[in-house]
């Protein structure tokens, strides 16, 4: 995952906390448009999340954002 990536995911999840409390849920969807304009990416994402991490398809966005933050 980018360097910039990784901060647009931060800066997402800090919206989405803002706008609906600590207790949201998101998935690895919630950082790209409806379209899928960069493959590569939304595949390096979805490896980071459902492969390395083995995440469920909704995860609280602190919990994301913590992981992101830390480099996880």
């Amino acid at each position: 995952m980018t360097p910039d990536f990784r901060q647009k995911a931060i800066s997402i999840c800090t919206d989405k906390i803002a706008k609906k409390g600590e207790g949201v849920g998101l998935s690895f969807y919630a950082f790209f448009k409806n379209r899928n304009d960069d493959p590569l990416l939304l595949m390096q994402v979805a490896r980071w999340w459902i492969e390395t991490h083995q995440l469920d398809h909704f995860v609280k966005a602190v919990k994301i954002r913590n992981m992101l933050e830390t480099g996880a």
